[in-house]
């Protein structure tokens, strides 16, 4: 048994994958024995890559794309998610009607960065190829989802940009209703990935394969898992969380491409690496072949 250890920067339902293949026992079948943590701030995973603690960090791909060219070398090994998982909820005052992003403009919308910036960036970026100037909005950003949220339950904002899950309690509680999801409206855009240490990928080549195999697994398996299985690991990691709308979010994920592939498509990946350029993030757009070994992504194409 091979040990390997993953860092992520959160616990996430998005992650669903990952907790699959360790409950269910697809990581021992693959001879290794994975451990993972969740740091709180994310940044930690940068420190964990750093001192060895861990081999694999997950997180967003604007995260190895902002550190591309610089002296911190990570290489992209895998995807955990093939799109966006978050909405767009607006206040059940705000008028009805077919909505559209355009909707927006002059109204104040909080989007939650304190955990990264890709609620922002990637819905700015949707903003900008619908022909609106995000300029036009304000944006309350640089806090976390439950300060955002709570404000936003007091009154702050017109609509607020959360992961799923948090969007469905604010509708659930009547606080909201959602009119956008990333997941239907989005497109496919290359989320969440596993990125470690560029000098480490000779080592850790046998233990990657055999996890980005693991996790191909763990996707394949999405849509006949096990009920009991399932419902397992949201009591266990969510136990705080209404299992309900935990269960009809899966669902969503589950129904949606968001676990399709292991693979990073790579126009999906320009296309992001294009939003990141025009809000400044990195000073020209990095290629895929700078960001991913594509050795361990190949095969699942």
């Amino acid at each position: 048994m091979q040990s390997l250890t993953v860092s992520a920067t959160a616990n996430g339902l998005n992650y669903l994958p990952e907790y699959l293949a360790d409950r269910e026992g697809i990581f021992r079948e693959a001879g290794l024995d994975v451990s993972a943590v969740a740091r709180d701030p994310w940044t930690g995973v940068l420190d964990d890559l750093d001192s060895g603690r861990a081999d694999l960090a997950l997180g967003g791909l604007w995260v190895p794309a902002m550190y591309a060219g610089s002296d911190r070398e990570v290489s992209v090994v895998c995807q955990l998610n093939h799109q966006f998982p978050m909405a767009i909820a607006v206040r059940t005052t705000a008028g009805g009607g077919d909505f559209t992003l355009a909707d927006l403009r002059g109204r104040t919308v909080l989007a939650p960065g304190a955990g990264g910036s890709a609620p922002y960036e990637f819905t700015a970026g949707l903003l900008r190829e619908a022909g609106v100037d995000p300029a036009d909005i304000r944006f309350v950003r640089d806090l976390s989802t439950a300060m955002l949220v709570e404000l936003f339950t007091a009154g702050l904002g017109d609509a607020i940009i959360a992961d799923l899950v948090t969007a469905t309690e604010l509708e659930a509680a009547g606080a909201a209703r959602i009119v956008f999801r990333h997941l239907d409206s989005g497109g496919i855009m290359p989320n969440s990935v596993y990125y470690c240490r560029t000098d480490r990928v000779g080592e850790l080549r046998e233990r990657i394969t055999a996890f980005v195999a693991s996790i191909d697994a763990a996707m394949r398996l999405v849509p006949t898992a096990d009920p009991h299985s399932v419902d397992a690991i949201l009591k266990t990691r969510w136990p705080d969380k209404d299992q309900g709308i935990l269960r009809l979010v899966y669902q969503q994920l589950a129904d949606s491409a968001v676990w399709r592939t292991v693979a990073v498509d790579e126009d999906a990946s320009d296309r992001w690496m294009r939003i990141l350029e025009d809000g400044g993030l990195v000073t020209a757009a990095p290629s895929y072949a700078s960001l991913a070994d594509d050795s361990f992504m190949a095969v699942y194409r």
